[in-house]
């Protein structure tokens, strides 16, 4: 089957999902936009692919030349000439195809670049709220699948209506001129190449979409399955077999549905070639009788019946373009649904850096916070409900306020849930405020660039994310420009090179997904020596050891009081133990600081900070011995 047919097939098996959408006119300006600095390269692909329309109706033509003035009258030069010509056509025809894939490649490759990297930097400048809900596969296809149908727009489908309308034009008028009455039959056959498409095209879009909904179900499987994090827990639970038998079922199910599929489209192809046949039997059929009668020359039949093949496939996919257009544009809207969601924390137009020489210091002044709605953060589509809860969440900071002056070493303390890592995380301004400000340096953090702030901001969370590379590529993406004596003190500093040197590969030891090939001790002291490396003058530690056995916490620890010394420290702590000698110990419960001071007088004023202590190191009981 030719390449216009199974186009045409393709069209009308589209899922439908575009159909009932409208795409406004503000989608369509920035459309254009982004097709502006391809304009010339846009203009020479529509001029090739005129072009290559108007080939497409002279290949015909120079065989009624070459038969009714050449092979007929016996006239050799003719012949000869015509011969040359259709080569010559070939050759155009060639140039002109390479040349259309040339230009076509650099406008849809230029558009996928353009789209994916505004959506990447969009992405990664949004809160953390956004992350903690979107589906990463639904994120990941608006990067993969959207761009890509996006860019068709520019490409595939807009090359597709202006050749065809050409083709069709051309090859209508060209057959009106050799034979009114062949191509009123040729149109008349014509509804029999559209009602095949239809019932099969409305077929495979029930199908189609089961597929891709299956097909996106088994995405997600696999992506939460394969990570370590999964794996571990379906080993855990003992799961295996009933992961098994529930990725079988859906995947014998695509399987069924890709044989049904390749039915309806063998039926399909069939069908058109028995009417394709059957319309060049009519030609043939009338025609001939016109060539005997005399009415019409051999070359005139010749050509009609090529024309006939160049005839249905543009008809046939202009019928239902716009489902090919609406599917492309649409496209576009869910990539700007994307771009739409403005961050939460930008910087202000006016922002400035954070000076080198400002003090590091931090406080907090008045302080309210609350997390955001979903609706402020996220979108509908990207998490796989209907609609986004808009109902604001409660307050999780009241009226919090603090004051580290530079160089010391201030922690949080409390219950879980009281609001600690909240505080860090308005710190490093992942959120702003909802009241109150924030300042590091003597300047409210909204003023600021982000960059800058991150610059003089260094965090070590619970869970120390390590990228799935090298142990220098992880340390490096803290200082890119650092040297291999950087990072071999850094490690030294950390308390982790003994082990790295150990390693076979030394530091180019590939650490796994996450980090998983360390022990939680070594990760965290591997994210210290990232910490040192980049040089933060504050310090933000977020229960860092609140997971490691004693051994590894005594060495984190070590790795700790290099880290912290002679830098401004804001440590959330769950082991009172490791911060007895903070400067400053604020005791946080449900959003707000009810106690401050140093540990002793936090002791001796007995309070909440007392409780926690004496649960903590509280005297295990005896057993009493058994009454015999």
């Amino acid at each position: 089957m030719s390449h216009q047919q199974w186009m045409a097939l393709r069209s009308y098996t589209r899922t439908g999902a575009a159909s009932g959408r409208s795409v406004s006119r503000e989608t369509l300006r920035r459309i254009a936009a982004f097709g502006r600095p391809y304009r010339r390269d846009l203009v020479l692909f529509l001029v090739l692919v005129v072009v290559d329309a108007v080939i497409t109706v002279t290949g015909p033509l120079l065989f009624k030349v070459i038969i009714d003035s050449g092979v007929t009258p016996g006239r050799r030069s003719v012949v000869v000439w015509g011969a040359v010509a259709v080569a010559g056509l070939a050759l155009v025809d060639a140039v002109v195809g390479l040349l259309n894939r040339w230009f076509s490649s650099r406008i849809g490759e230029g558009l996928i670049f353009d789209l994916r990297s505004r959506v990447f930097d969009h992405v990664q400048r949004m809160p953390v709220a956004f992350f903690t809900r979107t589906q990463t596969g639904s994120l990941v296809s608006r990067l993969n699948n959207d761009v890509i149908g996006a860019q068709q727009a520019f490409t595939s489908t807009l090359s597709a209506v202006v050749s065809n309308v050409v083709s069709l034009v051309l090859v209508l008028a060209t057959m009106l001129f050799l034979s009114w009455q062949i191509t009123v039959v040729a149109l008349l056959v014509l509804p029999l190449f559209v009602f095949p498409a239809r019932w099969v095209g409305t077929k495979l879009q029930t199908i189609t979409r089961e597929a891709m909904t299956i097909n996106a179900s088994m995405s997600q499987t696999m992506t939460e399955r394969f990570n370590v994090s999964g794996a571990l827990l379906v080993k855990i639970f003992g799961r295996l077999d009933e992961e098994r038998d529930d990725f079988s079922a859906k995947a014998a199910r695509v399987r069924d549905i890709g044989v049904v599929s390749a039915m309806y489209a063998r039926v399909f192809f069939t069908a058109l070639t028995l009417i394709a046949a059957l319309a060049t039997a009519l030609v043939y059929g009338i025609g001939g009788n016109l060539v005997i009668s005399g009415s019409m020359g051999v070359g005139t039949l010749v050509a009609l019946s090529a024309l006939l093949g160049r005839l249905y496939g543009p008809l046939t996919a202009l019928s239902n373009v716009h489902v090919d257009v609406m599917t492309a544009l649409v496209s576009f809207d869910r990539v700007f649904e994307v771009l739409d969601l403005a961050p939460m924390v930008a910087d202000r137009p006016d922002a400035v850096d954070l000076p080198a020489d400002a003090p590091a210091s931090v406080e907090l002044d008045d302080v309210s916070f609350r997390y955001p709605s979903a609706d402020e953060v996220s979108l509908a589509s990207l998490e796989s409900v209907s609609a986004l809860d808009a109902a604001p969440s409660a307050e999780v900071l009241r009226g919090v306020s603090f004051h580290v002056q530079p160089g010391q070493l201030v922690a949080l303390v409390g219950p879980s849930g009281a609001g600690k890592t909240t505080v860090t995380a308005l710190v490093s301004r992942l959120y702003d405020a909802t009241a109150g400000s924030v300042r590091v340096g003597g300047r409210d953090v909204r003023e600021l660039t982000q960059a800058s702030l991150r610059r003089a901001i260094g965090v070590v969370t619970q869970d120390a994310h390590m990228f799935h590379d090298t142990i220098r590529a992880n340390l490096l993406y803290a200082s890119p420009g650092a040297r291999e004596s950087d990072l071999v003190e850094a490690l030294r500093a950390a308390q982790v090179w003994d082990l790295v040197a150990s390693l076979p590969d030394g530091l180019d030891t590939v650490v796994g997904d996450r980090g998983y090939r360390l022990s939680g001790g070594e990760k965290q002291r591997l994210a210290i020596a990232r910490l040192l490396l980049k040089a933060p003058r504050i310090v933000v530690l977020d229960e860092a050891t609140a997971h490691l056995d004693s051994e590894s916490e005594a060495a984190v620890q070590r790795a700790f009081d290099t880290a912290l010394a002679g830098r401004t420290s804001i440590v959330v702590a769950h082991r009172l133990s490791t911060v007895r000698g903070a400067d400053q110990i604020l005791v946080v419960d449900d959003g707000r600081i009810v106690e401050r001071g140093t540990h002793e007088s936090l002791i001796a004023l007995g309070g909440l900070y007392a409780e926690l202590h004496a649960t903590q190191f509280a005297e295990p009981e005896v057993p009493a011995e058994p009454v015999a």
